[in-house]
């Protein structure tokens, strides 16, 4: 490919590889995440400098991985030999296209769905801009075929001018981000490795993820120092199953899941306060009960969790709010059920029972304790489990937890709170941490020189408020503020982990400067050509040479 790329300006050259990559169809978890990296690393092999130094282009398998993913990596030493090193990275997985509907086969075509969409009246705004030449659509279009583009376009520019670099600079290309985020987890080991055997230092890493608009007519174009962290916070419920016919003494979970939904979901209450910030709350992603054929007994129990963005917070903090919800949602359950079993009594006549519709509330790690206290094997409860599961790693925890309550011998009506897989770390800069800073006061300056320079509106923001995979490249959390995550997520290290250990190692500030677009994960997904194919790859040469410059240090390297 590099001789179609050779003659282009790189707005060209991006686009024409953006072009390429959304054609080619690498929805998170199907063998296409494995192709599209083997066509990266064969399009980097097309370049001379890798031609000449083909041990600075390699394939990383990672282990374990259900599907075979790989990850590409490529090295570019800079002309003045340091250890110095700023990493790109970007995934290049995408979500599915169900969404597309009829127009599935047309999805990785970004000519036929701006052909369609030229032709769209139903949103004249939408018509407009597919008319304009300027938007380019499909799936991937901004999250982020385009971003990992725009990395591969500038280390061909570096490679061909590497005289302007006073360090190194190393890509990274990795799949499955869209779910488990095996590959920047994967690629850790192999960062660790670099930094260890080759003494590279990672001056930061500039991740391309899409940034959007934040509001109707907003032109800014937002550039986040750190990627917001992620829990998944679990509600495991019991209640006291009863027949429909005497519903009104028994204690229905789903109503207690309802109550907890009600207090969690969308509520910015529970949302971490930090001035400037585009910051969400919890999000309700799956509510239902065990039950699996009709019948009129109520439901035993029911499974509800949650997606929680972490900011700030640690894990302590966030088990904590959400214990106080839990204990709160259930007194009104109790509360409410006692007063609705009173109306009941009161209007038929009938003598009253002797009931109650308590129910406990507990933390999984609290749960383990109370039932070895009184004699329970877990341990083999757990491995019991464990053996009949293979499919999702929520599923496998709440079955962790479901079957350690089913041995409960005392069977009260109770709330189980953990936390299930994934975990994100928060990765952001410290403002009194004195690299923090300086890497903070570099970016303002950067940014200010482009905005003079080209005119767009920089506003430099904490928190990238997606998702991302720079999460994964620090973590300032300490061992014991992690413990309430690691001791309430059934079997850590067992069926999920993250290598805490190797993260504070390499310790590496991800600053987000993406790809500028619309409606990432819709059918209407689109990236706009002239900020993220033309200004993008100027600003981050800009600020890779910048940050170079101030940390680069005379210590040669050679790459083995």
């Amino acid at each position: 490919m590099y001789n179609q790329l050779r003659s282009l300006e790189v707005s060209q050259q991006v686009e024409m590889l953006t072009r390429h990559l959304v054609s080619i169809n690498s929805i998170n978890g199907t063998l296409g995440e494995v192709e599209i990296v083997q066509e990266i690393y064969r399009i980097l092999r097309s370049f001379p400098y890798f031609e000449q130094h083909p041990d600075h282009l390699w394939l990383q398998t990672i282990e374990g991985d259900p599907i075979g993913r790989q990850n590409v990596f490529a090295f570019v030493q800079g002309g003045k030999q340091s250890n110095q090193t700023v990493l790109y990275h970007s995934h290049i997985d995408t979500v599915a296209v169900e969404d597309f509907g009829p127009l599935k086969q047309d999805a990785f075509s970004t000519d036929a769905m701006e052909v369609f969409f030229r032709g769209y009246d139903s949103d004249p705004v939408l018509q407009e801009e597919a008319l304009s030449g300027d938007w380019m659509f499909g799936r991937g279009s901004v999250d982020m075929k385009s971003g990992a583009a725009v990395h591969i376009a500038n280390i061909l520019y570096f490679s061909e001018h590497p005289e302007e670099l006073t360090g190194n600079v190393l890509l990274l290309c990795n799949g499955d981000e869209e779910s488990e985020h095996r590959g920047i987890v994967g690629a850790l080991s192999e960062l660790n490795r670099l930094q260890a055997d080759q003494g590279l230092s990672f001056v930061m890493a500039i991740n391309t993820d899409f940034i959007t608009p934040l509001y109707d007519g907003d032109t800014h174009r937002y550039i986040y120092t750190g990627a917001a962290g992620k829990i998944l916070p679990c509600f495991h419920i019991y209640g006291k199953e009863v027949h429909v016919g005497d519903t009104l003494s028994g204690i229905d979970p789903n109503f207690i899941a309802a109550k907890l939904t009600e207090r969690i979901h969308n509520r910015y209450a529970l949302a971490e306060k930090i001035p400037g910030e585009l910051v969400l709350p919890p999000t309700c992603l799956q509510q239902r009960d065990t039950k699996e054929l009709y019948t009129v007994q109520t439901a035993i129990s029911s499974h509800l969790y949650f997606n929680y963005f972490v900011y700030e917070d640690t894990p302590e903090q966030i088990l904590g709010k959400l214990l106080d919800e839990a204990k709160e949602a259930c007194e009104e359950t109790e509360q409410y059920l006692q007063q609705q079993f009173e109306e009941y009594i009161d209007f038929t006549g009938l003598p009253t029972r002797d009931l109650s519709w308590h129910i406990d509330v507990t933390t999984y790690d609290d749960y383990l304790q109370y039932l070895i206290q009184r004699g329970v094997d877990v341990k083999s409860i757990i491995n019991e489990a464990l053996a009949n599961q293979t499919g999702d790693l929520r599923d496998t925890s709440f079955s962790i937890v479901s079957a350690l309550q089913a041995a409960d011998p005392e069977k009260r009506p109770r709330v189980i709170l953990f936390f299930a897989p994934p975990f994100l770390p928060h990765n952001y800069l410290k403002a009194d941490v004195a690299r923090d800073e300086k890497i903070q006061s570099s970016i303002a300056n950067v940014l200010k020189e482009m905005s003079e320079l080209t005119g767009e509106r920089f506003e430099l923001k904490k928190f990238f408020p997606y998702l991302a995979d720079g999460s994964f490249l620090s973590i300032h959390e300490t061992e014991e503020q992690l413990e309430p995550l690691v001791h309430n997520l059934p079997e850590w290290n067992h069926i999920y982990s993250i290598p805490f250990d190797t993260i504070q190692k390499l310790n590496i500030p991800s600053v987000n400067m993406g790809v500028y677009g619309k409606d990432g994960h819709k059918w209407t997904e689109r990236v706009y050509k002239p900020y993220s194919f033309g200004v993008l790859p100027m600003l981050i040469r800009k600020t890779t040479v910048h940050m170079l410059e101030e940390a680069s240090e005379d210590q040669p390297l050679e790459l083995v």
